[in-house]
């Protein structure tokens, strides 16, 4: 089944007689990193060694990340996007998995990082970018 837009659903939401109604009708899904870091391995076809390695980690923590013995920082997960070349979408979803805070619109590091990501930037022109114009890099 194709997942639905974001704005149809909210839609729904705000048509919907009650938030009871509403939760009852739908699916919350909820994973874990690992799990969706998993997903994302079999859906792009890449080998979890070569992410670690490409997004520049230490070999037995970017293993622990993958197995969930270990939970990542905001900028590990965003060096695994990277290594992954994960769309904005997919990018947030980890993060979200991860429990930190998604990029917005709204600090300008975020920004600049969003637009490496739609530009399918590598990490390390991310890191040139972000040193460029004086923002902390990712790693």
């Amino acid at each position: 089944m194709a997942e639905r837009l974001t704005e149809e659903v909210l839609q729904e939401l705000l048509d919907a007689p009650s938030i009871d109604s509403f939760i009852a009708g739908h699916d919350f899904p909820s994973c874990t990193l690992s799990e969706y870091l998993q997903h994302l391995l079999e859906k792009k076809h890449l080998e979890r060694a070569r992410v670690v390695r490409m997004a520049d980690l230490n070999e037995t923590f970017g293993y622990q990340i993958f197995t969930g013995a270990r939970n990542p920082s905001r900028n590990k997960v965003l060096q695994i996007a990277f290594a992954m070349a994960l769309s904005l979408r997919e990018t947030n979803r980890a993060l979200t998995a991860a429990g930190v805070s998604t990029l917005t619109c709204k600090s300008r590091r975020d920004a600049i990082i969003i637009f490496c990501i739609d530009h399918g930037c590598s990490l390390q022109k991310v890191n040139e970018e972000l040193f460029r114009l004086g923002e902390e890099t990712v790693c």
